[in-house]
C-alpha cells in the first residue's frame, strides 16, 4: 500500500499561484461584511428606491496598509435619532437624518444609476463627536462612486473606498 505524501511545488510560478490564490481567498473572506453577492444590484436607478427608508448600520472605514477592514463607531444620535435616507415618492429628492440635523438633496440619473446633489442641511449644535460624523456622511454622500442594493441592503462606496451600510426600514417607523 502507497502512501500520498503532499509535497509544496519547488516549481515558482506554482508556488506563487498557491500563495497567490490562499491570499486572496483570505483578503475575500476578511471583507465578505463589505463585498456584496453576486445577486445585488450595482449602481440601480433611482426608481427602486421610491418611496423607501433606511437606516445606517454599519460604516467601514477604508482598508488600513495591512488591508484590515475596521468598522467606524456610530454614536446614537441625540434625540435617539438614527442616521436616515429617505426617498421621496417622485424619485426626486432624498431626505434624512444625520442624528443631530435634517437633510435634503436633489436626485439626477447618470450613467452611475444617480447622483446626488444640492445637498442641504439645518445647522442645528451637536455634540462634537457627532458634528464629524454628521459631516463626513454629508461629503460621503456628496462624493460616492458606487451605490449598490442587495435587496434590503443598501451600500453607498465611496470614493475614499469606505462602505456605508443601510437597512431598509418600513417608511411609517420612526
Amino acid at each position: 500500500m502507497k502512501i500520498a505524501i503532499f509535497r509544496p511545488s519547488t516549481d515558482p510560478i506554482k508556488r506563487f499561484f498557491l500563495i497567490f490564490s490562499c491570499l486572496s481567498f483570505g483578503f475575500l473572506t476578511a471583507c465578505a461584511n463589505v463585498i456584496p453577492p453576486c445577486s445585488a444590484k450595482i449602481s440601480p436607478p433611482s426608481s427602486e428606491f421610491r418611496n423607501t427608508k433606511w437606516e445606517l448600520v454599519r460604516w467601514n472605514l477604508a482598508p488600513n496598509a495591512k488591508g484590515e477592514v475596521r468598522a467606524r463607531q456610530i454614536p446614537q444620535g441625540d434625540n435617539s435619532n438614527p442616521v436616515q435616507i429617505i426617498f421621496d415618492p417622485n424619485g426626486e429628492r432624498i431626505s434624512g437624518s444625520t442624528g443631530c440635523n435634517r437633510f435634503t438633496a436633489r436626485i439626477t440619473e447618470d450613467a452611475r444609476g444617480f447622483t446626488l446633489d444640492q445637498i442641504a442641511s439645518t445647522k442645528m449644535a451637536c455634540t462634537p463627536q457627532r458634528m464629524e460624523l454628521e459631516n463626513d456622511f454629508l461629503y460621503e454622500l456628496n462624493d460616492y462612486r458606487t451605490i449598490v442594493r442587495n435587496g434590503d441592503q443598501l451600500l453607498i462606496i465611496g470614493a475614499d473606498r469606505e462602505v456605508l451600510s443601510f437597512m431598509q426600514k418600513n417608511i411609517s417607523s420612526k
